[in-house]
């Protein structure tokens, strides 16, 4: 057991797109509330992710970085289910999940007419192929009272035309994110989208480089600033806790009230 007291005392969790940005705060606040083991999935950059894992058992958490390139689709997805599988198997001795949040994303940035097919695909195996075959593979090992959540965009909300591929693939993963709800309710398993707005990672932070772009960003949110990390992690913790366990098949808002 981990020797935090908290929240998610006992909890095994599993967080994709974990190295940095978003993914790695919700991986350390899972950690800080108590969380017993943490699978960190990263695509490429390997010493970002061991340094969160260093992080997470800092705060008393056992932790382990997976690596795997989910562009490649479903051999990406089983390269990182078996690696979680086989480090949970090791750590715990028997293989469950209670919180799998479904963070890994790429946005690319191209006008609709020079969206590339290969960029559609690529989109599309991370942002929607991979979190349908990661939850379908997670699916057995889902224990009573679990959390599914999956990191959407409030670009599903408010137009963007230069985030054509992006807008629809987080589009997919809501309408996935309803039609799971009633699923895996029986269960008393909770499935729930949050979708971020203009946050500080490197996502955008070529939008964020001049002073122009930087008030640009800014200007989405109602409260006139570029959300952090740990605004949206905060809101996402929340909903993996035992106190949200009434909410499910929604998308929860968390982009600072853009475009009010």
């Amino acid at each position: 057991m981990s020797t935090n007291e908290g929240k998610f005392s006992g909890k095994v969790a599993l967080v994709t797109g974990a190295s940095r940005g978003i993914g790695a705060e919700i991986a350390q606040k899972l950690a800080a509330g108590g969380a017993d083991f943490i699978g960190v999935h990263y695509a490429n950059n390997r010493d970002a992710a061991l340094k969160v894992v260093d992080d997470i058992k800092a705060l008393g958490s056992k932790a382990v970085a997976l690596e795997a390139e989910l562009t490649k689709g479903i051999s990406g997805v089983k390269k990182l289910w078996a690696a979680f599988e086989d480090a949970v198997r090791l750590e715990l001795g028997t293989v469950h999940l209670d919180i799998l949040v479904n963070n890994a994303g790429i946005s690319p940035v191209f006008p609709f007419e020079e969206t590339s097919i290969e960029t559609v695909e690529d989109t599309i195996n991370v942002n929607f192929k991979a979190p349908y075959f990661i939850t379908q593979a997670a699916s057995p090992f889902l224990r009573d009272g679990g959390r599914i959540i999956n990191i959407s965009t409030g670009f599903t909300r408010v137009a963007a035309p230069m985030n054509t591929i992006y807008s629809a693939s987080k589009g997919a993963i809501e309408t996935l994110t309803l039609a799971l709800a009633p699923h895996f309710a029986s269960k008393g398993i909770t499935v729930n989208a949050v979708a971020p707005g203009v946050t500080a990672t490197d996502m955008n932070k070529d939008m964020r480089a001049t002073p122009e772009g930087r008030a640009e960003a800014a200007a989405f949110s109602a409260f006139s600033r570029v959300g952090t990390t740990e605004d949206v992690a905060d809101i996402v913790v929340f909903v993996a806790s035992e106190e949200a366990r009434w909410i499910t098949g929604q998308v929860i808002d968390a982009s600072g009230g853009s475009r009010l």
